[in-house]
């Protein structure tokens, strides 16, 4: 690696590691069906032991064919504060769909504030339904630039 510029990780203590996960609130998730990928921007909500999703769907689309033949998730988070100071967390498992009164525990009232906003493109609003599911965790891990 002769001219290379590099910096060194750390492994992320278990204190910062929840202090990101609790305050990112965005992060890219990637889902694969057979043996291509696919990642999409997500919103998620961190309350110190589940990771909870908040999907938007209308009709029928790549995102939604994507996660119903995922198997294994990987939400990653990242946060580049300056060329010598950045970090990232991985939160891989299996997503689950929340139903019934686990489902009710998150209305309309409760995603808004809970989630952040909703980005739309080009999509008729009323027709956005939007879904929630927890991401089982198998592994968690970070790295950041700080020791």
């Amino acid at each position: 690696m002769k001219n290379v510029e590099y910096v060194y990780m750390f492994g992320m203590d278990r204190e910062t590691l929840e202090q990101r996960l609790e305050e990112t609130g965005v992060g890219v998730l990637s889902l694969a069906k057979d043996s291509a990928a696919y990642a999409v921007p997500i919103a998620y909500h961190y309350d110190g032991d589940s990771v909870f999703l908040r999907f938007a769907f209308e009709g029928d689309s790549t995102k939604r064919e994507y996660l119903e033949a995922t198997s294994e998730a990987c939400l990653c988070l990242y946060g580049i504060e300056s060329d010598d100071e950045n970090w990232s967390v991985l939160v891989q498992g299996t997503l689950r769909q929340l139903t019934g009164t686990e489902r009710d525990r998150f209305d309309a009232l409760t995603v808004n504030e809970t989630f952040e906003r909703l980005h739309v493109f080009d999509q008729d609003i009323e027709a956005i339904d939007i879904e929630v599911y927890e991401l089982l965790a198998d592994s968690i891990t970070g790295r950041t630039t700080e020791s």
